[in-house]
């Protein structure tokens, strides 16, 4: 089992860069992989960027390509979202998800997710 806690949400300008971060306890955070996915009011959930357990393996959606930068650090149990070049597009709930494989977009696949984050961007 493990709990996952994200933070780093706000109101930002268009341009402009936030980092969430995806905390995790419980068991060793290296037996999971994570996956960042988003939900826009009236969307679909949608995801975002996912990185295998080592770190060694990671993937993006199309729309945040060059933007958005998904690492971690498992000494911290903390896996990051570095988000730039940020549009009012990008505005959502980001959640974290963790699985015991790497899922990539599969959000079914995650069984364990946090509350999420609001990330606000103005134009």
């Amino acid at each position: 089992q493990v709990q996952l806690v994200e933070s780093g949400g706000g109101l930002v300008q268009a341009g402009g860069s936030l980092r969430l971060s995806c905390a995790a306890s419980g068991r060793t955070f290296g037996s999971y992989a994570v996956g960042w996915f988003r939900q826009a009011p009236g969307k679909e959930r949608e995801f975002v960027a996912g990185i295998s357990r080592s770190g060694g393996s990671t993937g993006s959606a199309d729309s945040v390509k060059g933007r958005f930068t998904i690492s971690r650090d498992n000494a911290k149990n903390t896996v990051y979202l570095q988000m730039n070049s940020l549009k009012p597009e990008d505005t959502a709930v980001y959640h974290c998800a963790a699985s015991s494989y790497y899922a990539g977009s599969l959000a079914a696949s995650y069984p364990y997710w946090g509350q999420g984050t609001q990330v606000t961007v103005s134009s």
